[in-house]
């Protein structure tokens, strides 16, 4: 089940960006060939007006076909191919896929914020949330928190050493708990899923300059009712905030693999993402798209990126282009899209290694 769980999220994140092209380029005046669900062989297939719609034998995405995309424009129809288009409707048909995966998210958090589900809440939030709980957001590894099992998701509610002891939502209470237990054993129970754990426990010096810290991130989480239209607004502020915080996780995960330093172990490919959406759909169906939104908005900031082969890379040219007003020679981009095509490949293995290596 989970297994086609991560098709079908696949599936639609990859058929919202592709529908993104379909429509710009058919608003552009640009002759659109083929729709495509699914990647060839064909097994079914309809011609409504100039395109074709096909369903394909692998069900892994899908695709637009736009005549004169990949190639110097044939003689026929010449001025609607996709090349000879106003390089401004190019650029706009290249961004069409991630505004459409951008907006997904934003629609998927709509519903997420609007479930009464419990949610990171802000200072100010605080006092007019209800139910509300301190999480772990993250686990660094190799500090005492990872050591001793604790997982993001978990809920903290309550510690003791010797005389002292916490309960509550407060992070400020929590640091300074466990600041005061350093190098002591501290007795955490924590929320897991249904279940009521009791974990072993020594904070460090180091991890956090001038004080003792067991290495994890935390929020307090809860339930917010909001009225639909201030929903919609908060929901595009999540949306800018994760866009944000992606982008710069890409950007900096990019430059250490550049300079190798890179932590392959903290990323995830397709098998670990395939892993992760299957908990998810395990958990409910809030959670679910919780995560594809996330996913998707990473796709966004993935596409963006200035490679060829992805939308930024084309978007590239079409900027060069614009500089040196004429079109480049078919064979530079298509030696750059082969090119860069290879790199991802490359990088896709290497990271499926990884997440190989994390299942074994």
């Amino acid at each position: 089940m989970g297994i086609i769980t991560f098709i079908v999220v696949l599936v639609a994140l990859i058929i919202v960006h592709e529908f993104g092209h379909f429509v710009v380029a058919k608003l552009s005046k640009m002759r659109v060939d083929e729709f495509g669900l699914g990647y060839p062989p064909k097994l079914w297939g309809k011609k409504i007006g100039e395109t074709e719609y096909t369903l394909n034998a692998l069900p892994f995405g899908g695709f637009v076909k736009i005549y004169g995309e990949d190639s110097d424009a044939p003689t026929k129809d010449a001025p609607r191919a996709f090349t000879n288009r106003p390089r401004i409707l190019q650029a706009a048909t290249l961004l069409a896929g991630v505004a459409m995966n951008v907006l997904l998210a934003w629609v998927l958090l709509v519903i997420v914020l609007s479930s009464g589900a419990p949610r990171a809440l802000a200072p100010d939030q605080v006092a007019s949330a209800i139910d509300v709980e301190l999480a772990v957001t993250y686990v660094v590894p190799g500090t005492p928190a990872a050591d001793a099992g604790l997982k993001a998701g978990d809920i903290l509610v309550e510690g003791v050493y010797e005389n002292t002891s916490f309960s509550g939502s407060d992070v400020d209470s929590f640091v300074n708990f466990v600041g005061g237990a350093t190098d002591k054993e501290v007795s955490l129970i924590v929320e897991r899923g249904d279940d009521e754990l009791e974990l072993s426990i020594i904070p460090e010096q180091g991890i956090v300059e001038g004080q003792g810290a067991i290495g994890v991130g935390l929020a307090q989480i809860g339930v917010l009712n909001l009225p639909f239209h201030q929903t919609l607004g908060e929901s595009v502020i999540v949306t800018g905030v994760l866009l944000k915080d992606i982008t710069i996780g890409i950007t900096t995960f990019l430059y250490q693999a550049l300079t190798f330093s890179a932590d392959f172990s903290q990323i995830a490919g397709p098998i670990g993402i395939a892993g992760v959406v299957a908990d998810a759909g395990e958990s409910g169906i809030i959670p679910l798209l919780s995560l594809t939104a996330l996913i998707s908005l990473n796709l966004a900031v993935i596409n963006l990126l200035p490679v060829p082969a992805l939308d930024g890379g084309r978007l590239l040219f079409v900027a060069v282009e614009s500089i040196i007003r004429r079109p480049l020679p078919a064979v530079v981009a298509q030696t750059a899209n082969t090119i860069g095509f290879l790199l991802l490949i490359l990088l896709m293995i290497v990271v499926s290694i990884s997440d190989i290596g994390k299942l074994l």
